[in-house]
């Protein structure tokens, strides 16, 4: 039978890769054999792997883009099982009533693959760590993030759907950035990568200055490594949310920050804690998002897959006039043909015959005598 396939499936109740930190090989199951009686044997189980959505797959070598998986249950086949072989049966003729050889199944190889996740949202709440995202996504949404009053308590993205009248918007907590974060200084690229997928952002700010720095200094920071890590980042639409408008001296800062925009972008006084001014930043995010053009998919060519013909061969002669045959044919060959049995090499000589490659020993100068090399099979040339 043939061997199974190898799929990623997108499964919208992940939300963080980390289940290949514990299991990194994946292996589907071999076809069966036959089970007498000219059967076919059974095909091998496919293995359907769950992944978050956005996440991205590449080639582990080239780093070429694969597949995207954007859908939930969306499915994409990232691997082919090889065909399977042929019975002896296949190889009776009316002089070779009983064959004691038989093909065996395609060989597929091993293939190396990077994932990264893309979150996916439609909105994200940027800014620098302990600022209060984590604490705005759980009043706006059913979203239960980890809170606490330390840097970095958020290392991924956490998502929280936001019911807004008749309509809903995913909210994506980003985990904090730090200055750098564009050259990938604390993590940066890993974070600056899961808001390339979102429509617009909430630029989330510490209005009381509690980390003793400087309001409209950390909103210029941030901006910056947007724009530096993609321009696509620094043209997002921006709303401006000013948190923490409860502590003691925000509202002296608020005022000098928003007379320093001067009315460049929209900005909203609000305290994850009390619940002061998030309706009204809801209601801002809510009409934004109406102007803005769904996210898109990117855009890669999609992967076909084709079974290696079994008929390519090249031969080359080395210095000590020893002739090397390679290629898809001989590999087939090398690993069906039975050495000890008579009828087994007859075959393998009528395929060398029926595919050419004698007639192309015989022209690159092979006589009798000379030594031919096929994988790891030696013999000498007999014309």
């Amino acid at each position: 039978g043939n061997g199974g396939s190898i799929y990623f499936v997108g499964d919208r109740h992940k939300s963080s890769l980390i289940d290949f930190m514990y299991k990194r090989k994946y292996v589907a199951e071999n076809g069966g054999r036959d089970e007498g009686n000219n059967c076919h044997g059974k095909n091998g189980a496919d293995v359907y792997i769950p992944v978050p959505l956005g996440t991205v797959v590449k080639d582990g070598v080239s780093g070429e883009i694969l597949c995207d998986i954007y859908k939930d249950g969306q499915t994409v086949k990232i691997m082919e099982g090889g065909l399977g072989g042929k019975g002896n049966v296949h190889f009776c003729t009316s002089r070779r009533h009983t064959p004691h050889f038989s093909q065996k199944g395609e060989k597929t190889e091993k293939k190396k693959l990077i994932l990264e996740l893309m979150t996916i949202a439609d909105v994200g709440l940027v800014g620098f760590p302990n600022v209060g995202k984590s604490s705005l996504l759980s009043k706006i949404s059913g979203a239960k993030p980890k809170i606490a009053n330390y840097h970095f308590t958020t290392l991924c993205p956490n998502l929280g759907v936001v019911q807004r009248y008749d309509d809903s918007f995913v909210v994506a907590d980003i985990p904090g950035l730090i200055e750098g974060a564009s050259s990938g200084q604390g993590l940066g690229f890993d974070f600056l990568r899961h808001i390339e997928r979102t429509r617009m952002i909430v630029h989330v700010i510490d209005i009381s200055e509690s980390e003793g720095r400087d309001a409209y200094e950390d909103y210029l920071k941030i901006n910056n490594e947007l724009s530096s890590y993609s321009p696509k980042l620094g043209a997002l639409k921006q709303i401006v949310c000013l948190n923490k408008c409860d502590l003691f001296s925000a509202k002296e800062n608020a005022d000098a920050f928003e007379k320093k925009l001067n009315g460049k972008v929209q900005i909203f006084r609000t305290s994850a804690l009390t619940g002061q001014g998030v309706k009204e930043l809801l209601d801002a995010v809510y009409a934004m998002l109406k102007t803005l053009p769904p996210a898109e998919p990117l855009i890669y060519e999609p992967k076909v897959f084709e079974h290696k013909k079994q008929t390519s061969f090249e031969v080359h002669k080395d210095e000590d006039g020893v002739f090397f045959v390679t290629g898809s044919l001989v590999d087939m060959l090398c690993r069906n043909v039975v050495l000890d049995d008579m009828d087994s090499m007859s075959y393998m000589q009528k395929t060398l015959r029926e595919r050419g490659v004698i007639k192309e020993l015989r022209k690159q100068g092979a006589k009798d005598g000379d030594t031919i090399v096929m994988g790891e099979m030696e013999f000498e040339f007999v014309d």
